[in-house]
């Protein structure tokens, strides 16, 4: 349930046929021509945000899940139980996250171009972390028209 300010987000269901990617990886959908979605990404009450490993694993099944392809990964720790920041990155662009224990909250972005859709991202996100609330916007980057 959303919190006072929040929006519950929906994500709006676009046929395969409505997407195509040029050349240069940017996407047309919609009448839109712009080079990538970026979903932004807050998790409230949320679990499982100390362990590297643990994360890893969650981000690159996103990033699967999204059909992205998986170039490296780094993510770091700050001191045991602390928090955890990294990255993804991806032939298509990145995922990455930033996490706040001793606020069960973590920040996810998600930037992936061509025929990727990082929406699919979300539902893996959700599991791994399993927040009570989450705020979504989405962006689309480089646009053109």
């Amino acid at each position: 349930m959303p919190r006072d300010g929040e929006v519950e987000f929906e994500a709006a269901a676009v046929a395969e046929s409505e997407i195509r990617v040029g050349p240069d990886f940017f996407i047309e959908k919609g009448g839109h021509r712009y080079a990538g979605g970026h979903l932004l990404i807050d998790l409230w009450g949320a679990s499982n945000l100390t362990d590297p490993q643990r994360i890893e694993t969650a981000l690159r099944a996103a990033a699967t899940a999204a059909g992205a392809t998986i170039l490296h990964a780094h993510l770091h720790q700050f001191g045991e139980g602390g928090g955890v920041s990294g990255v993804l990155v991806l032939a298509e662009s990145h995922i990455s996250i930033h996490t706040w224990p001793e606020r069960d909250f973590a920040a996810i972005d998600v930037f992936m171009c061509g025929a990727c859709d990082p929406q699919r991202s979300i539902p893996v996100l959700r599991d791994a972390f399993r927040p009570t609330s989450v705020d979504l916007s989405e962006h689309r980057r480089g646009r053109l028209s």
